[in-house]
């Protein structure tokens, strides 16, 4: 992978702890990919310095100590130093590397009181709900980012047939597990938070939890599957959860 000096891979200070590298201006999966085998690699060796990093559709930033950094820095500026370790990194990974992503298939139970919103989707689409149904679960979706709140995962490869603009006026509450379209995205909520998502149905599983060893379900580059299930699957999910 290119450093800096090539015109897609840009390096920048976002503040005097973080630096971000962009990998371009729009998501897709081959940006992501770069995304992906940055994360993997600092997961792997991380910089002495690094106190997080956190992935996006178009890049990664990356938090760091600047102490740590000005014990060794010599004379040039703490991003100077951060920055060159960046690039070296970035000019280490090898774009030919293949990951095999986790693919977690996800129970939702469309329509009724956990989807008020497919109606909408359906009449907006020229489409009956079932149809919508079948159309958003047909497909792989790709974790490009996990945020908004903790767990919350912006998934791509929504079918354009189901594209929906966002409501006029978000609700005060939408129940976790809520699972909605909003423009070409789709998404689900993993906490109870305002939103102004078209919300079409509802899993029964827990995306963020505190007292597991992982506090949430997803993760960037993960491929996620709808399952539809009916109303009585989603009861039954609800009582072994409890």
């Amino acid at each position: 992978m290119q450093a800096s000096s090539s015109p897609e891979v840009k390096v920048y200070p976002l503040n005097e702890t973080a630096v971000t590298v962009s990998f371009g201006d729009s998501f897709c999966p081959a940006i992501h990919k770069k995304v992906r085998l940055l994360s993997l690699s600092l997961e792997k060796q991380p910089l002495p310095e690094m106190v997080e990093y956190i992935p996006s559709y178009t890049g990664v930033t990356i938090f760091y100590n600047p102490i740590q950094v000005e014990t060794t820095r010599g004379n040039k500026p703490v991003f100077e130093v951060v920055k060159e370790k960046v690039e070296k990194l970035l000019s280490a990974i090898d774009q030919e590397t293949e990951y095999k992503p986790r693919t977690i298939e996800i129970p939702v139970y469309y329509g009724g009181e956990t989807g008020p919103d497919l109606g909408n989707v359906a009449t907006h689409n020229g489409l009956t709900p079932q149809e919508v149904i079948e159309i958003h679960s047909s497909e792989n979706y790709l974790v490009y980012m996990i945020g908004f709140a903790p767990g919350f995962p912006y998934l791509g490869g929504m079918s354009e047939k189901i594209s929906t603009p966002r409501l006029d006026n978000p609700r005060t509450c939408v129940p976790s597990g809520s699972v909605g379209i909003a423009g070409a995205q789709t998404g689900v909520y993993s906490l109870s938070t305002p939103g102004g998502w078209q919300i079409i149905g509802r899993t029964p599983l827990s995306l963020f939890d505190t007292t597991g060893d992982s506090r949430t379900l997803l993760e960037s580059g993960d491929i996620v599957r709808f399952k539809p299930i009916s109303k009585a699957e989603y009861q039954a999910y609800e009582e072994v959860g409890k």
